[in-house]
């Protein structure tokens, strides 16, 4: 099962695809949500639909990010082999976790604003990103994609030369719009192996990366096992997992993002990302 966030004439709803392709809204459902946990909360309800019946919806919807108020914006660091490899670093013992602020969400088809005046050095990062779908804390790795409501691709934008002088990610990520997430949440039971999934990303039609989730060193059932020793994780939060190689600022010389850019993630069956680079509006 698809399910969106898209605008319409009484505001923004979640909507689900129904079989001929278009996106009907929950209103016609009978189903309330709002936010990304009580989407989750209404599993049941989900549940119990016959997508495949469903039709008439709206065909060519504006899609707006599908995460709304999330508890916890978790993301991981140096998670992939190739990426690992190309930065010349060392296999964390560990992963590596970092929190974006929930500001910096924004949606599949919204700009990327880049201020010079901040960073000289905007990066993109595509990344496999989960939904939590129940409270679990202290969940084993056998039963963590049980977890799972469903998947959605995130570029965690990073402002690198802010991260080299902060001495820390936080706000090097958090930025305002350097959040992109989307185009729509499949639910977990579309994606029987997160593991074997085709990443790629595109800038102005460039191929920057092309790798696979297979790289990752510590898989998504052990993220989520290994982050609920510690913490509770909540319904709607939401965890990005890592990049792949092909980043920017490895590329010699480095290029990074600048007004004008045309930025494509792509996870395999789980839809595009595409943001356009933009200028503060003066």
């Amino acid at each position: 099962m698809r399910i969106a966030r898209i605008a319409g004439p009484s505001g923004p709803s979640y909507a689900v695809q129904g079989g001929d392709g278009s996106w009907v809204g929950f209103d016609t459902l009978g189903i309330e949500a709002v936010t990304t946990g009580e989407l989750v909360a209404a599993s049941d309800a989900l549940a119990k639909l016959d997508v495949e019946s469903l039709s008439g919806g709206v065909s060519d919807p504006k899609f707006l990010a599908p995460v709304v108020a999330p508890g916890k914006i978790m993301a991981i660091g140096l998670n992939y082999a190739d990426h690992i490899r190309e930065t010349n670093s060392n296999t964390p013992p560990n992963p590596i976790l970092f929190m974006k602020a929930n500001t910096s969400l924004t949606g599949p088809e919204d700009d990327i604003v880049v201020d010079p005046e901040m960073t000289k050095m905007a990066d993109y990062e595509n990344e496999l990103t989960v939904i939590i779908g129940q409270r679990s804390k202290g969940i084993s790795q056998d039963e963590a994609l049980g977890a799972v409501f469903g998947y959605t691709i995130g570029n965690d934008v990073t402002a690198r030369d802010c991260m080299k002088a902060d001495g820390q990610l936080v706000r090097s990520k958090s930025f305002d719009t350097y959040c992109p997430i989307g185009p729509w949440i499949t639910t977990a039971d579309e994606v029987p192996d997160p593991q074997d999934l085709h990443v790629k990303t595109l800038v102005s039609g460039e191929v920057r990366q092309d790798s696979s989730t297979s790289e990752m060193v510590y898989p998504v059932d052990y993220l989520i096992h290994f982050l609920a020793k510690g913490m509770t994780l909540e319904p709607g939060d939401v965890l990005l997992t890592g990049t792949p190689h092909g980043v920017g600022f490895v590329m010699d010389p480095p290029r990074f993002l600048t007004p004008g850019d045309v930025v494509e993630c792509e996870i395999e069956g789980l839809g595009r990302l595409r943001n356009n680079v933009v200028a503060p509006k003066s």
